[in-house]
């Protein structure tokens, strides 16, 4: 199971360095997640400030 992140994002950037193995990176419009590289750790729903990385 990985993490992604929904529209609910708002681009603050405050997930990304959270991340211990790089797997968010700026997407289009929205941060996005590489569910290959997540390990599920849950660091980046700890520190989202609107709820948007939920479990995929």
């Amino acid at each position: 199971m990985s993490y992604k992140i929904t529209d609910a994002c708002v681009s603050c950037g405050a997930c990304e360095p959270e991340c211990p193995v790089n797997a968010i990176s700026q997407g289009d419009s929205i941060f996005v997640i590489d569910a290959d590289t997540c390990i599920d750790c849950g660091a980046c729903a700890g520190v989202c400030p609107v709820g948007a990385p939920v479990e995929a």
